[in-house]
């Protein structure tokens, strides 16, 4: 149930309380991004120098977190689809708040890989559900304004962290930079979600925004789990999923050490990796307000034109405009990733059980999420450089548009 001050102001606001909602998880988007692989990314240098880390060790992490969230999400997804966010995303941010400070304290790989996994794992399943969960059950016509606003919440989280932490190390060294990521998450994410969330409008009187489009499309679809995994395009989206998001994981993680030994500064590398969030912002709300007759699949494919054109651009890094360049790019088509999945998954399969069959996908996402940092490492370390890892990065975005164009509405009776 609704704690009393939503109902308190419902009826005192003069505008629908589903954008306290989108506030909400705004709020707990930039607290997500403690957990984030652009974050731990200015974190590797500092670290790997003092403790004789390789990166692959660094990475394991990163993929541990992913598979203990792929293990956690499908019986998540089915509790929030009963119970709502409010509690989970509350438990999360402070489990990430907490354990990112903690990592100041740090002293040994097993202490790293004990505190980061339970921020990796929140991030990369309860924070995913929990937001989108939350977006979609009360947007219905304006879902995908809304989804793009929310994930451009966590990009503001995601330029400001590494920004934060960059700040925070120039005086207290990486051990402080932590602390100043666990305080931030902390103080934005926590009171917003706590006080205010509500599961759906028709807990406190109210109905989604609309259940029919602008356009006169029809009332959206409501599959239930079992359904949905009848459809190919349940096996498309998925495939697109575990093409793209090693990408993702990969090249975000390792951006600010590729480019620092590509010869620029750790604070030129840092300014990249906050262009890549910027860009990311940029994209998620442009991909939000593509027209909703530009079918989906058309922008997923542009998605992995875009991951896969900022890649390979990577390989060309010599120089600071260049890392700009490559970092702008592929920032673009990683804001329009965030943005675009959820929004399929909503706009295909209906609100009746998004926990449940996002909770399914999210398993093969955070995988795909979990393998791309360690391929990345490994490829690194066997390698002495990033260039066989960039370029199988760039080759799996590109097959990742095939997939795309396949995944076509599934048929709901």
């Amino acid at each position: 149930m609704p704690n009393a001050l939503p109902r308190w102001l419902i009826p005192r606001l003069p505008f629908y309380y589903g954008w306290v909602i989108l506030g909400c998880v705004c709020c707990a988007g930039v607290a997500r991004q403690g957990g984030a692989v652009a974050t731990l990314s200015v974190f590797v240098s500092p670290m790997t120098q003092e403790f004789g880390w390789s990166r692959t060790a660094i990475s394991g992490a990163v993929s541990l977190g992913g598979v203990l969230a792929a293990l956690l999400s499908p019986r998540l997804g089915r509790y929030l689809d009963k119970a709502g966010a409010r509690l989970v995303l509350c438990v999360v941010i402070v489990g990430t708040g907490v354990s990112t400070a903690l990592l100041s304290l740090t002293q040994s790989l097993p202490a790293f890989y004990l505190l980061y996994c339970i921020a990796r794992m929140n991030f990369a399943g309860p924070f995913d559900l929990g937001i989108y969960g939350a977006v979609s059950n009360w947007f219905v016509a304006r879902r995908a304004f809304a989804t793009a606003v929310a994930t451009m919440g966590g990009m503001v989280g995601l330029t400001l962290m590494p920004m934060v932490a960059q700040a925070a190390m120039t005086t207290g060294g990486w051990r402080g930079g932590w602390l100043a990521v666990g305080g931030t998450a902390l103080l934005v994410g926590l009171l917003p979600v706590w006080l205010l969330l509500v599961r759906r409008p028709e807990d406190v009187g109210l109905v989604p925004d609309r259940t029919v489009s602008a356009d006169g499309a029809r009332e959206e679809p409501s599959f239930t789990r079992a359904q949905a995994l009848r459809t190919p395009t349940f096996w498309l989206l998925s495939l697109f999923t575990l093409l793209a998001y090693p990408v993702q994981g990969g090249v975000s993680l390792h951006q600010a050490p590729f480019l620092i030994e590509r010869g620029l500064s750790p604070s030129v590398a840092a300014s990249a990796v906050g262009t890549f969030s910027m860009a990311s912002g940029v994209a998620t709300l442009c991909f939000g307000l593509v027209p909703r007759w530009v079918p989906i699949r058309v922008r997923l494919a542009l998605v992995g034109v875009l991951m896969s054109s900022g890649t390979a651009l990577m390989l060309t890094v010599h120089g600071a405009t260049n890392a700009f360049l490559a970092a702008g790019l592929f920032g673009l088509g990683i804001g329009g990733l965030l943005t675009m999945l959820p929004i399929a998954w909503a706009d295909y399969y209906g609100r009746r059980s998004y926990g449940a069959i996002r909770g399914i996908a999210l398993s093969v996402q955070v995988l795909a999420q979990a393998a791309g940092p360690l391929i990345s490492g490994g490829l690194r370390d066997w390698t002495g450089g990033y260039e066989w890892s960039l370029t199988v990065c760039a080759v799996l975005a590109g097959l990742s548009v095939g997939a795309a164009l396949l995944a076509r509405p599934p048929v709901y009776r």
